[in-house]
C-alpha cells in the first residue's frame, strides 16, 4: 500500500487513538525538553560542580549514548512483555532518575543520573512508534500521527529553552530535572486507559551477549572520538576505537547469524528504509550540535541570561515544528526520495550559512547572531522534513507485530545523531578552541573555564583573554558548520546511490 490510498472505514483511526496520541507525544516532549533544557543548565552546572572538560560532554552524551544503545534491546523487550507495560516500567525509572539528577552534589553523580535516565529513556521511544503502527493502519493518518509524534519532539525541544529558562532565572539548575515529575505522573495515569496493548505472539530466544556487544561498541568508538579531538590521536585513542568496531563487528556477525535478532538487518535491504534510518540520523546530528552551540553563544559570547537565551532558541525549534507538521501535506504531492533527499540539500545549505558566523572584528555582533539563526532556521526546515518522512517510511517498512523492533531502529540512528552531533561537532569546536587559543587553551580547553579566569584577572588583561576566548569559540562553530556540509554532501551521495540501486533492482 503505498502513502495516500485509502483504507476501510474498519482501519480508519477513531477518537479513542486520537486521543491515545496525545498521551503518546508527552514522553517524547519530555524527552528532547530534557536535552534541550541541559543545554541552557550547563553553564550553571559547571559554576556550581567544575566539572572537566571531559565531565562536561559526558554529562551531555552519556544519556544519549546508553539511549541508543539500550534503544534497540528495549524495542524487543518491547514486542515480547508489551509495549504500553515497557512505557510504564520505563517512565518510572525515568522519574526516579530525574529526583536523582536534580540533587547530584558531584559531577559524577550527575552523570550516573544520567545514566539511569538513559534506561528509563530507552524504553519511552520505541514504545511510542510501536504504539503509533498499532493506533494507525490507515497511510493518511498514520503520516499525519507520525507528523504530530515528530512536532511533539521539536516542541518540547522549543518549550525546553522558555521553562528551562524561567527555572534557571529562579531557581538552581536541578529544577530542570524536576519537571519530568508532572509529566511522567499524567503518562503513567492515563497509558492504561487510552492506549492499547501489544506484543509479538512469537519474538523468539533474546539475546542477552547481542546487548552488551552493542552498547560496549558504542561507547568504545564514541569514546575515542572525543579523547582523540581533545588530546590528540594517541595510542590509546587508536585502542579504543579498534576495539570498539571489533566489537561491533562481531554484533552484526552475530546478529546475522541468529534467526532472532533484535535488528532486522533484511529491513535495510529496502532503499527507502535505510535512507530512512541515514536521513533521521544525520537531521539529529545537525540540530542536536548546533543547539548546544547556540546555547552557549547566546549565553557565553552575548552573555545572555537563561530566559533570553531560550526565547532566542524558540526561533529554529518552532521552524522544525512547524516543518514536521506541514510535512505529511509533501508526502502526498512528492515521492519518498525526492523528500528525503531534498531534507538532506536543505540541511546542507543551512549548515553552510552557519559557516559564515564569523565576522573578523565583530565577533559579537548582532548580525553574526542572525546568520547563525538563519542558518539553524534553514537547517530546521530539512529536520522537521526529513525526520517525519523517515520516521513514517520505516513503520510502514515494519510489520505491525515487529513494530517496536523497527521503530527502535530508527530511534537508534536519531539517538546515534544526537549523541555524535554533541560529541563530533562539539570535539571538532573544542579542537579548534584549543588551537585558536594556543597557550591559552590549556584554561579548562572550554569557554566557561576562561572566562571565570578572566574575571580574577585585572581589568585590561581580562577583557583582552575573555575576547580571544569568545572568538576562538565562534572560530570553533565555523570549523563544525565546515565539517557538517561535507557529512552532509556525503550523506546526499549515499541516499542517491542507494535509491538507484533500488530502481535498478526492481525493474529486473
Amino acid at each position: 500500500m503505498t502513502f495516500g490510498q485509502s483504507t476501510s472505514a474498519s482501519e480508519r483511526a477513531t477518537r479513542r487513538e486520537w486521543i491515545g496520541l496525545s498521551v503518546l507525544v508527552l514522553p517524547i516532549v519530555l524527552v528532547s525538553m530534557d536535552i534541550s533544557v541541559l543545554y541552557l543548565a550547563l553553564p550553571s552546572i559547571a559554576d556550581d560542580l567544575s566539572p572537566s572538560s571531559s565531565q562536561q560532554l559526558w554529562i551531555l552524551d552519556i544519556y544519549s549514548f546508553i539511549l541508543a544503545g539500550l534503544l534497540v534491546t528495549m524495542g524487543s523487550v518491547g514486542d515480547r512483555i508489551g509495549t504500553r507495560r515497557l512505557l510504564m516500567i520505563g517512565s518510572a525509572i525515568f522519574g526516579l532518575a530525574s529526583v536523582a539528577a536534580a540533587f547530584s552534589h558531584t559531577p559524577e553523580l550527575l552523570i550516573a543520573s544520567r545514566v539511569l535516565l538513559g534506561i528509563g529513556g530507552a524504553t519511552l521511544a520505541p514504545s511510542t512508534l510501536a504504539l503509533l503502527r498499532i493506533m494507525f493502519v490507515d497511510p493518511v493518518q498514520r503520516g499525519a500521527a507520525v507528523g504530530i509524534w515528530t512536532a511533539g519532539f521539536s516542541g518540547g525541544a522549543a518549550l525546553g529553552p522558555v521553562i528551562g529558562g524561567v527555572l534557571l532565572e529562579y531557581f538552581w539548575w536541578g529544577s530542570v530535572f524536576l519537571i519530568n515529575i508532572p509529566i511522567m505522573v499524567v503518562l503513567l495515569i492515563f497509558a492504561p486507559v487510552v492506549l492499547p496493548e501489544s506484543k509479538n505472539p512469537n519474538p523468539g530466544r533474546f539475546d542477552p551477549v547481542s546487548v552488551v556487544f552493542s552498547i560496549a561498541a558504542m561507547l568504545s568508538i564514541v569514546y575515542a572520538v572525543k579523547h582523540a579531538a581533545q588530546e590528540g590521536v594517541d595510542l590509546q585513542a587508536l585502542v579504543v576505537l579498534a576495539v570498539g568496531l571489533v566489537i561491533g563487528a562481531l554484533f552484526v556477525r552475530r546478529q546475522r547469524a541468529t534467526a532472532t535478532p533484535i535488528i532486522d538487518f533484511t529491513l535495510f535491504r529496502v532503499p527507502a528504509f535505510s535512507v530512512a534510518v541515514l536521513v533521521i540520523l544525520v537531521s539529529v546530528f545537525v540540530i542536536s550540535g548546533f543547539n548546544l552551540a547556540l546555547s552557549q553563544y547566546l549565553q557565553l559570547v552575548k552573555g545572555l541570561g537563561p530566559l533570553e537565551a531560550g526565547l532566542w532558541s524558540l526561533i529554529p525549534a518552532v521552524v522544525t515544528t512547524v516543518a514536521s507538521v506541514s510535512a505529511p501535506l509533501i508526502m502526498k504531492r512528492r515521492s519518498p526520495a525526492v523528500i528525503l533527499v531534498g531534507a538532506l540539500i536543505v540541511m546542507g545549505l543551512g549548515s553552510a550559512v552557519i559557516a559564515f558566523v564569523a565576522v573578523p572584528g565583530d565577533t559579537g555582533s548582532g548580525f553574526t547572531l542572525a546568520i547563525l539563526l538563519i542558518g539553524m532556521a534553514v537547517a530546521a526546515l530539512g529536520v522537521g522534513t526529513g525526520t517525519t518522512l523517515g520516521s513514517d517510511r520505516v513503520l510502514a517498512t515494519a510489520a505491525p507485530e515487529k513494530a517496536g523492533a523497527a521503530g527502535s531502529v530508527s530511534e537508534t540512528g536519531a539517538e546515534i545523531g544526537g549523541a555524535l552531533g554533541i560529541a563530533l561537532l562539539g570535539s571538532i569546536s573544542a579542537a579548534t578552541y584549543r588551537i585558536a587559543m594556543g597557550d591559552e587553551g590549556t584554561v579548562d580547553n572550554t569557554l566557561s573555564g576562561a572566562l571565570a579566569t578572566a574575571r580574577s584577572l585585572p581589568a585590561n588583561e581580562s577583557a583582552e583573554l575573555a575576547d580571544r576566548a569568545r572568538e576562538a569559540y565562534v572560530d570553533g562553530i565555523v570549523a563544525a558548520a565546515g565539517s557538517t556540509v561535507l557529512i552532509m554532501v556525503a550523506a546526499g551521495v549515499t541516499a542517491v546511490v542507494l535509491f538507484r540501486k533500488g530502481q535498478a533492482a526492481s525493474r529486473r
